[in-house]
């Protein structure tokens, strides 16, 4: 399968790096065409990788996935271009994140999320908000977090959210462990766990963690 990852950052990169290693073309898209670190990546994954512009991994990917700051995540999939992501399943794995006086803030928070906002801004694109939970190895690797432990869907599609369950079942996550939250409003909950999970990662030094949910009976 073609994919179209958008973000050069590490999450951008270690999703894309995956995605490649388990046999899919990956086009690892940024501003510019000339990004040294989209060229140094796929000059090393070599073969299926490539490197270009939101546009061009747009265009190129049957699946989207968005790996930039949820900040500026509208920014990239406009210059991504709408008639690029019409009909596609979207992936968000953004979380609207930035720190102000040394204190993480989250913008949108509570009334609104940055998967709404998405689906809002491209109503033709199938929106999946998923993975944010998690740190970005973990996402591609949950083993290295040992036990039972839960990543989340939220979604209107539900067509695209079992598309999406199946890429994370590539990734390592049983079915079984993958919870649908409901529709994309549901994204506002998973978006506004970063600071449990900031406050989680201060206390523990490490960013290989997870949460279980278990239900009674």
């Amino acid at each position: 399968m073609r994919y179209g990852v958008l973000g050069t950052g590490e999450v951008g990169r270690t999703l894309a790096g995956r995605l490649v290693e388990l046999g899919h073309e990956v086009t690892l898209g940024s501003r510019t065409k000339d990004n040294p670190v989209a060229q140094e990546w796929a000059t090393a994954a070599a073969g299926r990788a490539h490197a270009g512009t939101f546009a061009e991994a747009a265009a190129a990917g049957e699946l989207i996935i968005n790996a930039v700051s949820g900040r500026v995540a509208l920014d990239a999939l406009r210059a991504a271009g709408a008639e690029h992501l019409d009909g596609k399943v979207l992936v968000d794995v953004s979380n609207p994140l930035a720190f102000e006086d040394g204190q993480p803030r989250l913008d949108p928070v509570e009334s609104d999320s940055v998967g709404e906002q998405i689906q809002r801004a491209f109503p033709h694109a199938r929106v999946v908000k998923s993975l944010n939970t998690v740190n970005c190895q973990v996402m591609v690797d949950p083993g290295r977090v040992p036990g039972a432990h839960n990543v989340f869907v939220s979604g209107d599609d539900a067509g695209a959210k079992a598309q999406v369950t199946a890429l994370l079942g590539e990734f390592g996550w049983p079915a079984a462990r993958v919870l649908d939250l409901g529709g994309i409003r549901s994204a506002r909950a998973v978006e506004m766990y970063l600071p449990l999970w900031l406050t989680l990662f201060r206390n523990s030094g490490s960013a290989d963690f997870n949460i279980e949910v278990r239900r009674a009976g």
